[in-house]
């Protein structure tokens, strides 16, 4: 051993346990409050027209988009997406925008669509609350 070398004697200096982290509480995250982007029924807008509607301002699948017509027609109304208000009021303005269905030519403009609370989360398959 080195003359420089700290000496021990044969007794077992105390073992000091390892300091626990100090553990920080994460702050919560407040997710702001969901809307839902609903469309409303009216005699003056096809099928094809709330499909069109839905692939290209929302980005469904055509087969989303048939569900979404058919609840529309069937229930008077169908969530089209559940977002936070500002997106939300984004898309009511692109709705309000897409204009009148050319098929009909009783059709004087884009369909109703509203914005409402999303209770519990919401959720966009098109479904009203009651029929989930």
């Amino acid at each position: 051993m080195p003359d420089d070398a700290p000496h021990t004697t044969g007794a077992s200096s105390a073992a000091v346990a390892p300091a626990k982290p100090q553990t920080r509480r994460q702050p919560q995250t407040r997710h702001p409050p969901l809307w839902n982007v609903v469309l409303l029924d009216d005699d003056e807008h096809t099928y094809d027209y709330v499909i069109d509607l839905a692939c290209k301002l929302f980005g469904h699948s055509e087969q989303k988009a048939f569900l979404i017509a058919k609840a529309v027609d069937k229930q008077g109304r169908a969530i089209l997406l559940t977002t936070h208000r500002e997106h939300a009021e984004l898309k009511l303005e692109q709705v309000q925008g897409f204009g009148a269905d050319p098929r009909m030519s009783a059709c004087k403009g884009a369909m109703t669509c509203i914005l409402e609370p999303a209770i519990g989360g919401g959720d966009d398959d098109g479904e009203p609350p009651a029929k989930r």
